[in-house]
Order: structure tokens, then sequence, then C-alpha cells
């Protein structure tokens, strides 16, 4: 199961050819839906993505994704599932993520401040939310991986876990995490857990990065952002709605 973590942490990127469109608000008439494999929508800065990459895995399910609204503010969408069969398996890692201008190393970067509301209508199903960022020396790394990763979990659902070991407990952003370390192949992960589900967050990524270069010898000056995005990783139960209220993240 952890190492299942691992692989959707290292895939979730794929993306289909890109189609930019700007949307500032939708009623549910216009409301853009994402129902394929990994149907994507970009605009004000926002990507999203469908990425529903380990659903051959499942006995039988589907998922779509609804941008509910966009402006340079943000993005309001969600998501209903519903996954059965190979209960340790990963079936989905949808997402809206910040685009990202290639080059730019962490050293260099003042702040990753974001913000998210979300809410599941039940627990009863086995899922995580969190952020995901991968860092790479080389900046045209694909966006399937990187060097290191850099996840943040505001929330586990049943019995799901990050990849490899609980090293210690920290406070960052006056918040205590559990950080869990371990290897994606090559990647060295980093997952900071909540401690108790997170409902509403407002921080700054950047903090962690700090933290674990002062900690953990992060080469800062070495890696650049290659994602910056949060999602739910899915692996069974429902019919279960994700809804991200708001969501907006930036790079300084």
């Amino acid at each position: 199961m952890k190492l299942t973590l691992a692989l959707v942490s290292s895939l979730s990127m794929a993306l289909a050819a890109p189609s930019t469109e700007v949307v500032s608000s939708l009623d549910k008439r216009q409301q853009r839906s994402l129902c394929g494999l990994y149907d994507y929508w970009s605009g004000y800065g926002y990507e999203m993505l469908n990425n529903l990459w380990g659903k051959d895995t499942a006995s039988s399910g589907s998922q779509c994704t609804y941008l509910n609204s966009a402006s340079d503010s943000g993005i309001a969408w969600s998501s209903t599932w519903n996954w059965q069969g190979a209960p340790d398996n990963v079936k989905s890692y949808v997402y809206v993520g910040r685009q990202v201008t290639k080059g730019r190393k962490i050293s260099q970067i003042n702040s990753m401040p974001t913000s998210i509301s979300w809410r599941y209508d039940t627990e009863n199903i086995r899922a995580n939310v969190a952020y995901d960022v991968f860092t790479a020396a080389d900046p045209n790394h694909a966006n399937s991986g990187g060097d290191y990763e850099l996840m943040i979990w505001l929330a586990r659902l049943g019995n799901v876990y990050p990849i490899g070991q609980k090293m210690t407990t920290v406070n960052i952003g006056g918040k205590n995490w559990d950080l869990w370390e371990g290897y994606n192949g090559k990647m060295k992960v980093f997952s900071f857990l909540a401690q108790g589900t997170t409902y509403s967050w407002s921080g700054d990524a950047k903090h962690f990065f700090n933290w674990l270069q002062q900690n953990k010898g992060y080469p800062a000056s070495q890696q650049n952002v290659i994602v910056y995005q949060v999602g739910t990783e899915a692996f069974t139960g429902g019919p279960a709605t994700f809804t991200v209220s708001q969501f907006s993240a930036s790079i300084n």
C-alpha cells in the first residue's frame, strides 16, 4: 500500500494535450466537466486534471471532476467518484495546480503562499487530501517526477499512509506535522502529515522547504520547482464527492 502511494505521486502528473480556457464564474449549465482519463483545463495560471491513472485496477467505478469557478483570486472545484476492487491500489489523483515557470530554483523563491478549504460528503472511503510538489535539478525534468517530492497531507481517510516511515513530529507555521520519509525509486519523498484532519489551511509551502534545507540537507540552490498542486488520491469507496470551495497558490 505504501509503495502504491509512492507510485501515484510519481505518475499523477501525466497530461493530455492541454487546452486553455478563461472562466470567471459558471452556473450549473456552464459548469466545466472533465470525465475522461486525462481531461484537462487551464486558465488564470491554474490547471486542472481528471487524472484517473489507476482506474484499470478497479473492478468497477468512475470519476468526474468539475470546475465550479475560476478567477485571478483562485479556483473552486469538485470531484465525484465511486471505485471498487483492489483496495490497496490508488485509482486516481485528480488535482488543481499552479502553473509553474521553468527555472525557478527553490533558493530564489521567497514564498509559496497557498490556502484551501475542502470537504468530503462521506468519510467511509479510503483516500487522502494532499499537496504535491516535485523539484529537480533539471528545470526541464518531466512533470511525472523529480529528484525530490514534498507532500503536505491535510487528511488521510481510511487506512492509508504516506510512503516510508514516520521519523519525527515538527512544528511549521504554528501547526504540528508528522514527518514521513521514504523513496519512490531514486526520488526522495518527504511527507508532512497534519495531526488531525485539516479542512481549511493557509500556509506557505516554502516554509517546508526551509525546514528541509536546515534539518535534512535539502539542496535548495540546486532544485527547480516542477509542479505545485493539491488534490485527492482515491483508493476505494463511494459514491463520494470531494469539494474545494476555495483554492489559491502562488510562487513569489
